[in-house]
């Protein structure tokens, strides 16, 4: 049965046009999901970075800063992607599951406004009994206390700082108290130590998320390339083993205990079909990293034929039969140990199932179907948009698995709602929406980016085999953690000096630390579309009380020489000499303006110095305005002297 999707139309202002833009029917396998977009910041393994301010269970005493971050789309290292970015063709696709926004071409546009609409089947394959899987990082560990997750990683300043060593080696290391002393001889094993580490920590933490995979019906993953930082450098690069044979090897253990299957995928910037040697000797270092990576794992027969490597062609560089020559000629001398785990995917910028099927029959390479992929990238003279004309492909495509004895294995994924151009139709959406019409028996990779959460979701919009083993959280709330400890403030002015020693002791943990981030015994660990926050606890935002501006305050000179203050302050600053204030009088008595007898009196020595007690005459009180009633100033700082003036009991001769 084929289904095709219906049109409707609305309108969108593109550079200053009105355009009828299609959309999909929301049966269609290239449907995205309709949910909104939000902002998105959990990215790792061979998708971004995460932040590597926390390191979990460090063998060695090693220093991880806030700014040892790596953005590289591809899961590659900093200088990795540098070395490898000229030869990376012109269109080269952006981030998939990056948060940035596209441009929209006119040219783009309109070749999008005039894409034929895709030819779906209605096929779905349930009951599912086959496996799915996500891809490098889990969102809901990720956020657990403390951090779980694969893809600590760092600069190569910080690798070559920490070949110095610390200030104090007696003490661990401190990112401001106790950092490495640049001034003493630098040692490369010690700076190698502290790579290790972080390779050491993330190893550790897989076995983590495996068990925690398997307690909620995911049985399949992608490992993330960042694993171990570096190693596939040219300059700073390493061997795993001996150091990192035993952690390997007790991830293999628990992969074969619990029957998942793990897989790797290089990034877009290894690329054996490129006509630069120097960038086909970087990829094959980093096809040799990641082989060795999984022989490590120590699996079993069956298990370690599906533990493959999915690589993209890469770039056209102008000429793909030529591009197809130079792959098949460094394939050759590739190791049997990468031969047999390469795999060939179809991609989104230049290579379609119909470039790629034909090598890999010749040179017996299985070929993954991104069906993705295959509806921005596809042969128009042969098949149409969408998954209907793919399935006759299946047969050969299935066929080169077989040959090998490895488990077929496919990827599914779906745009953004808002993506209309086929740059834009490149990035991941938050979940997918359906099952594409697969073999129910598959083993299914979901791309996007919640991750876990979005195999989630399938189980419970399909009622797939897992999907009640989990349930939704309760927001900002993780009762399956122990709380952090935060060590009480040192005030030893008010406590006269004595200090707690007892308060800054952490308390027992009350959750054991293996089943801490394993979502409790009521199994809370989904959140639901765009509530990303659930994860982490809600921030309490404390606002000061809105206090009205304080105004400016000016000295004004009165007749009696001493300066007042006046407070400006609407129209009483305004009227404040000519008017009395409205307030009430204050205790204070008012100065009286002197006449000429009182002067005489004032100025006789020994005299008394009381004012008189008759009160200005009629005349004086037309004669003079009125003082104002002003608010008294601040003290100056300037103390009065509290010696009393000597008094005269003599009577006033006026007076008699």
């Amino acid at each position: 049965m084929v289904h095709t999707s219906s049109r409707f139309y609305y309108k969108s202002r593109v550079d200053g046009l009105l355009h009828s833009l299609p959309r999909r029917s929301l049966k269609l396998a290239t449907t995205p999901v309709t949910t909104s977009l939000h902002s998105r910041r959990l990215t790792g393994g061979s998708r971004g970075t995460v932040d590597t301010s926390q390191a979990a269970n460090m063998p060695v005493d090693v220093k991880l800063e806030n700014g040892d971050n790596v953005n590289s789309p591809s899961g590659e290292n900093a200088v990795q992607a540098q070395a490898r970015t000229s030869d990376l063709p012109q269109d080269v696709p952006p981030d998939p599951e990056s948060d940035e926004d596209v441009p929209v071409q006119p040219e783009e546009l309109q070749e999008a406004l005039s894409r034929p609409p895709p030819v779906n089947s209605s096929y779905l394959p349930l009951p599912w009994t086959g496996r799915l899987g996500y891809a490098c990082l889990n969102t809901y560990l990720r956020y657990s206390n403390p951090p779980v997750f694969c893809s600590r990683t760092c600069r190569i300043a910080s690798i070559l700082e920490n070949r110095h060593p610390l200030l104090d080696p007696s003490q661990p290391a401190h990112p401001t108290k106790n950092r490495p002393d640049r001034s003493q001889t630098p040692d490369i094993a010690r700076g190698q130590a502290f790579v290790e580490a972080l390779g050491l920590a993330n190893a550790r933490d897989l076995t983590k998320i495996l068990r925690w995979n398997d307690r909620y019906g995911i049985k399949f993953m992608r490992l993330s390339s960042e694993m171990f930082p570096f190693a596939s450098h040219k300059e700073y690069g390493y061997r795993l083993a001996p150091f990192a044979s035993e952690v390997l090897a007790e991830a293999g253990r628990v992969i074969a205990e619990l029957g998942h299957r793990v897989s790797v995928h290089p990034g877009q910037f290894t690329q054996l079909g490129s006509p630069k040697n120097e960038v086909v000797e970087s990829s094959i270092r980093d096809l040799e990293y990641h082989s060795e990576m999984l022989q490590l794992l120590q699996l079993p027969p069956q298990q370690d034929r599906d533990a493959v490597m999915i690589l993209h062609m890469g770039g056209v560089f102008g000429d793909k039969e030529a591009t197809l020559n130079r792959f098949r000629e460094n394939y050759q001398p590739l190791s049997q140990d990468i031969k047999n785990r390469l795999v060939l995917e179809n991609d989104d910028v230049s290579w379609s199932v119909h470039d790629l099927l034909p090598i890999c029959e010749e040179l017996n390479i299985p070929l993954v179907l991104d069906f993705h992929h295959h509806n921005i990238i596809f042969d128009s003279t042969q098949v149409r948009e969408g998954t209907q004309d793919i399935m006759g492909l299946f047969d050969r495509i299935k066929a080169t698995w077989t040959r090998k004895g490895i488990t077929q294995k496919m990827h599914y994924s779906e745009p953004t709602p808002s993506a209309i151009t086929n740059r834009q139709r490149r990035k991941h959406s938050d979940r997918v929406s359906t099952l594409p019409p697969c073999d129910p028996t598959m083993d299914l990779m979901i791309e996007a980016k919640d991750k876990e959460q979005a195999v989630f979701e399938l189980m419970k919009t399909f009622k797939l085999p897992g999907h009640e083993l989990f349930n939704d959280m309760i927001p900002h709330v993780r009762t399956d953690e122990n709380k952090p400890f935060k060590p009480p403030r040192k005030s030893t002015k008010k406590n006269g000096g004595f200090v707690d020693l007892e308060g800054h002791v952490p308390p027992a943990p009350t959750v054991p630390e293996e089943v801490v981030g394993m979502g409790g015994p009521e199994r809370r660990v989904y959140w639901p579309p765009t509530m990303e926050e659930w994860l982490r606890p809600k921030k309490v935002i404390r606002t000061k009380a809105v206090q009205s501006p304080r105004r400016p305050r000016q000295t004004k000179k009165v007749d009696s020489g001493v300066e007042e203050s006046l407070e400006q302050d609407g129209e009483v600053a305004s009227t404040a000499l000519t008017t009395p204030a409205s307030t009430p009088a204050s205790k204070t008595p008012q100065r009286i303006q002197r006449t000429s007898s009182m002067k005489k009196v004032s100025s006789r020595k020994r005299k008394a110095s009381t004012p008189a007690s008759t009160s200005p005459s009629a005349s004086d009180d037309d004669a003079l305005p009125e003082t104002p009633k002003l608010a008294r100033s601040k003290s100056t700082g300037v103390r009065r002297s509290c010696r009393a003036k000597p008094v005269s009991y003599a009577e006033d001769s006026e007076s008699l």
